[in-house]
């Protein structure tokens, strides 16, 4: 009966059920208007609300105490590869990411494109883009060249992270050239790409354009979060 009562009271009273789930979120400034409607009829949720998905996601715990909780599990069968991350660590290196790509100019708005595979720095990466208040633009790692630059039109990234290669049970493969393809092919020329070496297969740097995530991040100063409204975009998929 409960979510029979919830789901009527969302139907019937869309505010009010939206206002007090919003109350259970750490917002910087809870919206006082929770649905607005525009000229065209379209509707905007908590439009004038202030909030932070990184926050959200990890300052927050780490605030009320959960810091020393585990809060990401990378345990990769094809590499042997396990890591665990505290919300404390996972903060921080979301907050130094952050301080990297703001390095390179990425402020509140920018698109940022993200083409890695399932590893720990492409989860960094998502909450690093968030925290400056920016929209990320996930894309499948090892996505065709072609693929990749209808992506990055569509876009139009300020910069594209990625890594070297991402592994497979039976092959490597190398991610560097299908990016190097995918801008050749694309209009739109992001600012910069971000590359993570991974040992397996690491890949040649084009001077003046590609920059190194390892060498990057070790000067990079953990950044804070960037408020954004609550109708503002979080990515695009």
């Amino acid at each position: 009966m409960r979510y029979q009562t919830e789901f009527d009271r969302s139907m019937h009273d869309p505010e009010g059920f939206w206002r007090d789930q919003a109350k259970q979120l750490p917002w910087f400034k809870f919206p006082e208007q929770i649905l607005k409607t525009d000229a065209q009829g379209i509707g905007y949720w908590f439009a004038d609300g202030q909030m932070n998905t990184a926050y959200m996601a990890l300052d927050h715990h780490v605030e009320t105490g959960r810091g020393a909780q585990t809060a990401l599990i990378y345990d990769s069968p094809v590499t042997g590869s396990k890591a665990r991350y505290t919300y404390a660590e996972l903060t921080d290196a979301v907050a130094r990411t952050a301080g990297m790509l703001a390095q390179l100019g990425v402020v509140k708005g920018d698109r940022v494109i993200i083409y890695m595979p399932m590893i720990p720095e492409a989860v960094i990466a998502m909450l690093a883009v968030a925290r400056l208040g920016a929209i990320h633009s996930v894309v499948f790692g090892g996505f065709a060249a072609p693929e990749l630059a209808l992506r990055i039109d569509d876009a139009t990234p300020k910069l594209i992270l990625s890594a070297s290669c991402g592994i497979e049970v039976t092959r490597r493969i190398e991610y560097k050239p299908l990016l190097d393809r995918a801008l050749e092919l694309a209009q739109h020329a992001p600012q910069g790409c971000v590359i993570f070496q991974r040992p397996a297969l690491p890949a040649t740097l084009i001077a003046g354009r590609d920059h190194d995530w390892t060498t990057l991040l070790a000067a990079a100063e953990p950044v804070g979060c960037t408020p954004v409204s609550g109708a503002d975009p979080l990515y695009i998929l």
